[in-house]
C-alpha cells in the first residue's frame, strides 16, 4: 500500500497557488475547489504549503488586511513531502506525527502529487473492508 495506488486512484488537476498572489487570491481557489490546502509553486518547484491554518493565522495577525498579504509572507514554508513509493501508513504516520494534514508527493523535485489525510484514512478504510470482505467470504465457502 503505497502513494502510488492512492494517487492512481485520482483523477483532475492538482490546485496550486504561486508565493506572489495574494491571501485573497489564494483563499478564492481553496474557498472554490472546497480544499483545505494548496501547494505553493515557484515553476514546478514546491516552495510552500498554504492551507485553511495559515489563514486563520493571517486574520490573527493582520486582521482585515490580511487578504492584501501574499501568500509567501504567510505560508508554510518548511515542507515536508514523500514520493511515491512511501508506504500509506508511513504517509499516515508521518502526518500524525508532524500535526499536518496534508502532503506533497514530489518526484526529480517536481510535484506529482497531493495527498490529505483524509485521502490515506480512506484508502485504509477501504482496504480493511476488502480484507475482511474476503476473510468472510473464505470463511462461508469452507
Amino acid at each position: 500500500m503505497t502513494i502510488h495506488s492512492i494517487l492512481q486512484g485520482r483523477s483532475g488537476d492538482i490546485y496550486s497557488c504561486t508565493a506572489d498572489m495574494s491571501v485573497s487570491q489564494a483563499v478564492e481557489i481553496l474557498g472554490e475547489k472546497r480544499i483545505g490546502a494548496l501547494p505553493v509553486l515557484d515553476g514546478a518547484a514546491i516552495v510552500g504549503i498554504f492551507s485553511e491554518r495559515d489563514v486563520l493565522h493571517c486574520i490573527r495577525k493582520y486582521g482585515a488586511a490580511a487578504m492584501e498579504h501574499v501568500v509567501r509572507d504567510v505560508m508554510t514554508a518548511d515542507v515536508i513531502f514523500v514520493d511515491r513509493k512511501k508506504s500509506a501508513i508511513g504517509a499516515l504516520s508521518l502526518m500524525t506525527k508532524r500535526r499536518i494534514r496534508h502532503l506533497p508527493v514530489v518526484e526529480d523535485g517536481e510535484l506529482v502529487g497531493f495527498v490529505s489525510i483524509g485521502d490515506l484514512v480512506k484508502y485504509r478504510i477501504d482496504k480493511i473492508e476488502s480484507e475482511a470482505a474476503a476473510m468472510r467470504d473464505y470463511i462461508q465457502s469452507a
